[in-house]
């Protein structure tokens, strides 16, 4: 019997839940559980952690799960390494739905940086006005540059003060499109752009209007993750788990 667990949290992952469900293959959907409403799957759907790799062996032995498709976001690295280590210990096959990152264009004013202290240090010592396009877990970093004003972009509301003393914050869902990002941009008067390498199309707007306007984009490199097989198309996917002998229901 086939039992799959898919980590969520992206559009591939939506994606791929679809997929699963109209070909009738026993799946469940996980969600970190980092916004206040995710969206809603066709699967059936558990969402929180599940206790680092121990919780996650037991998870997968006490459901049965067969194959996992780590379809989370390409800066989820923990949950990934805890991914890759738990699926060894129980001999669950394991494959990632990853998207390719962004490569850059002609126009674009990149400078890569390997984490978030990199992209501190790379904003200047004078004020400026910088879309902070990071999410919200991780923008206590920014505090060591307070002279700069961040234009944060957010699926849900904060429910505490942001850890920055001059941020304004806007509550959206994606994907955005280029026309609006670029008036967003333009009428915040943003002077740089940081953003993490998550590629995809989703989120690649921002970077299409900073290369329109000219301006320079700090952006985050992935982080390292354990090897394990990847797959960047929702085909490929499929293709993957017809090869490690997964079928749908009742086949």
């Amino acid at each position: 019997m086939t039992r799959l667990l898919v980590l969520g949290g992206t559009t591939e992952a939506s994606r791929l839940a679809k997929t699963l469900a109209d070909q009738g293959f026993d799946a469940v959907f996980s969600y970190a559980g980092r916004t206040d409403a995710p969206v809603a799957q066709p699967l059936p759907t558990r969402i929180g952690g599940f206790g680092g790799v121990a919780g996650l062996v037991d998870y997968l032995t006490r459901e049965g799960v067969t194959h996992v498709i780590d379809a989370t976001h390409p800066f989820a690295a923990q949950m990934s390494a805890n991914a890759v280590a738990a699926c060894a210990q129980t001999g669950v096959a394991l494959c990632a739905f990853e998207r390719a990152p962004w490569a850059a264009q002609p126009g674009d004013r990149w400078t890569h940086v390997p984490d978030l202290a990199g992209a501190v240090a790379a904003l200047p010592q004078t004020p400026a006005r910088v879309f902070l396009a990071i999410g919200k877990q991780h923008l206590d970093a920014f505090s060591a540059a307070p002279q700069h004003h961040y234009l944060l972009r957010l699926v849900d509301p904060p429910e505490a003060p942001l850890p920055l003393p001059d941020a304004t914050a806007v509550i959206a869902r994606g994907p955005f499109d280029a026309q609006g990002d670029t008036d967003l941009l333009r009428s915040e008067t943003i002077t740089h752009v940081v953003a993490k390498n998550a590629g995809g199309a989703g989120a690649e707007a921002k970077l299409v209007a900073a290369r329109s306007l000219g301006l320079p984009v700090i952006l985050i490199d992935r982080p390292a993750v354990p090897a394990r097989a990847i797959r960047a198309t929702l085909e490929g996917v499929m293709g993957w788990l017809a090869d490690h002998g997964a079928t749908p229901r009742g086949v």
